[in-house]
């Protein structure tokens, strides 16, 4: 595993590039960057990880963990391995096997949530229009089995 590159899955990539790329109408996401994050989030919220098989070369290729850094991603990464984990520590700057084991289960969040989407995504004309409709539906679906503090109040 090349431990500073956040891989996507091979069979995704495609999926990706749409959400990025937009064709005739507004792409919902700027860089691949922010289309992984928010599938890792997606893929952390409803515990559905996935490992990744065969990884894309290119379009998207693996991102450099650099990317995730200086657009805020770098906490995310690091609050997904923790809660998964347990372990504190995960989080040391300088263990390079931890930094290996974070990047994997950010990828691994991130194929699962690429995959919720491409369920709730499919047959869509507009994904931005779809995508704010998600997380409308979230923001106002009561899960009282969560015990978990809810930052959707202050939205």
């Amino acid at each position: 595993m090349a431990s500073n590159r956040i891989r996507v899955a091979k069979d995704k990539a495609e999926f990706v590039q749409s959400l990025v790329e937009g064709g005739d109408y507004t792409a919902p996401f700027q860089t691949f960057a922010d289309v992984v994050a928010f599938a890792a989030s997606l893929g952390s919220r409803y515990q559905k990880k996935i490992p990744l098989k065969e990884v894309a070369q290119k379009d998207p290729a693996p991102i450099a963990l650099e990317i995730f850094v200086s657009r805020g991603y770098d906490s995310l990464i690091k609050l997904m391995a923790i809660s998964t984990t347990k372990n504190p520590n995960i989080l040391s700057p300088y263990d390079l096997l931890a930094q290996e084991e974070r990047i994997g289960i950010f990828e691994e969040y991130a194929n699962g949530g690429l995959e919720i989407l491409q369920q709730e995504l499919k047959g869509a004309v507009d994904y931005t229009e779809r995508l704010l409709l998600i997380l409308s539906n979230e923001r106002f679906t009561e899960d009282k089995s969560r015990e978990e503090f809810d930052l959707s109040r202050f939205l």
